[in-house]
């Protein structure tokens, strides 16, 4: 059956998220030869010169969005060799997929914005906005700022691009700059800004920007700015509530992420009470609210109902991921019970689709090692699909000094020193080893040890907290 190049157009649009529809209409296209450039280039159509150029287009866009990135890339250079001009539409697409493709996307962005300078097309507002988030992401500030400067009459998308990679980047002096010049904001800038304090570690800044925000008239704040907010008030839990009391009387209901956030908040502060009346009010979850959920519990010793949570979460029909059994196998943990963890670490793969990382082997050494089972966790660590970084030794090490093994402590310190010889923790920790047993030679060695090779203790300190 023939179908035109406008009809397989059509449905590569209509399908577009497709992925088996995707390729099945990519295979037509390239044996209709419809790629190759239009035979008849002095054809009277505009439309019809410029198919192969919408083709492309639709195809890097499908492709985006399968999130299949190098795909795109590729199809890219398809289009040079054959000849196929690009257009404005073209380029957004590539420096979505540079960003989701490589690790180090400056490689590839100044070669593309080379190509975009030389198609004559980095006039259009969107083909400039896109070059500032993917510089901005590359962390080429510089050129983003060179390329918002060349911008005539910058809109609101592309200031906000530019203001999100100050963020982006950590700078915050040149985003709050940036930002008190901008002619208008929206909830967007006001989010970025937020987030960027917010990452920074500077929660108290975060929380004035916030309130700032709420006195902005023209501005309504929305998910993305509570979660951001809710995010820095783990060190601030009063005005925490006080965003919840707002929520709760100027939004129409408690979303899931801005539910999770209040559930984290609560969770991280102690505030089980209010965690749980935040899960159960909510009308719609996600499977992250109830990771929330679970890991509150068990941060805070209540592991049986973190491990019922985690059963009603599956029963009603919630799919665990990778945090869902971080949190499940570190309540096992807690309770001692080694055959349910090994069982839920063992149907991770099988039976959920998850693939095992390192916080999960550590929170198995941990299980292991806490029950006093320390060559079972030495011999776990021995088949590890990987090698075993610090956490997963410094929980072994950990087992150790409970458990007063000197001699197992001695080799895994050694490992550890190796891994990370900068970190104090596993000096201590062996330290306090022999201590313990009152061999208080090697345990002042190791005090010396650490002062010759330049690694030094935190000093404590206390906190008054008034609630």
């Amino acid at each position: 059956m023939f179908l035109s190049p406008e009809s397989l157009l059509q449905l590569l649009q209509r399908f577009i998220k497709n992925s088996i529809q995707i390729k099945q209409i990519h295979s037509l296209l390239i044996i209709s030869g419809n790629l190759l450039p239009n035979p008849n280039p002095n054809t009277n159509s505009s439309t019809f010169k410029w198919i192969p150029t919408l083709l492309y287009n639709t195809l890097i866009r499908a492709y985006l969005n399968i999130h299949l990135p190098h795909t795109t890339l590729l199809l890219f250079t398809h289009m040079l060799s054959h000849n196929i001009p690009p257009n404005p539409h073209t380029f957004p697409s590539l420096t979505k997929a540079t960003v989701a493709a490589y690790t180090t996307p400056s490689l590839i962005a100044k070669p593309l914005y080379t190509q975009a300078l030389k198609r004559g097309v980095l006039s259009d507002p969107f083909v400039q906005t896109s070059f500032i988030h993917l510089y901005a992401k590359s962390n080429c500030l510089s050129y983003a700022q060179k390329v918002f400067d060349e911008m005539p009459e910058p809109c609101l998308v592309s200031c906000n691009a530019m203001l999100d990679g100050f963020c982006k980047n950590g700078d915050m002096d040149s985003a709050v700059s940036f930002f008190e010049s901008m002619p208008v904001r929206d909830v967007y800038s006001w989010t970025t800004i937020i987030n960027g304090y917010n990452k920074r570690g500077c929660y108290d800044t975060a929380i004035r920007f916030f309130q700032r925000c709420l006195r902005d008239c023209s501005v309504k704040a929305n998910e993305a700015t509570f979660v951001s907010v809710l995010s820095a008030c783990v060190h601030s839990v009063t005005f925490g509530k006080q965003i919840h009391g707002y929520i709760i009387k100027n939004e129409d209901q408690v979303t899931p992420f801005i539910g999770t956030s209040l559930i984290y908040l609560y969770g991280k502060t102690g505030h089980l009470d209010y965690a749980t009346k935040v899960f159960e009010s909510m009308l719609k979850k996600e499977t992250c609210t109830w990771n929330a959920m679970i890991c509150a519990l068990s941060s805070h010793g209540k592991d049986k109902q973190a491990l019922e949570m985690f059963d009603k979460m599956k029963i009603e029909g919630y799919h665990p991921n990778e945090v869902t059994f971080v949190g499940i196998l570190a309540a096992c943990s807690n309770c001692n019970l080694i055959d349910l963890g090994l069982e839920l670490f063992d149907s991770m793969l099988p039976q959920f689709g998850v693939v095992p990382k390192m916080e999960h082997y550590g929170c198995v050494v941990d299980l292991l090692g806490r029950s006093g089972f320390l060559a079972e966790a030495k011999d776990f660590i021995s088949r590890m699909p990987f090698e075993a970084d610090a956490s997963v030794l410094g929980a072994l090490l950990g087992a150790c000094k409970l458990h007063g093994d000197i001699d197992l402590g001695n080799e895994v310190a050694k490992r550890l020193l190796e891994v990370d010889p900068q970190q104090c923790g596993q000096y201590i920790v062996l330290s306090s080893i022999y201590a313990d047993v009152e061999n208080w030679g090697h345990a002042a060695f190791l005090r010396n040890v650490m002062v010759g090779v330049g690694v030094h203790k935190p000093p404590g300190y206390s906190v008054v907290n008034s609630m």
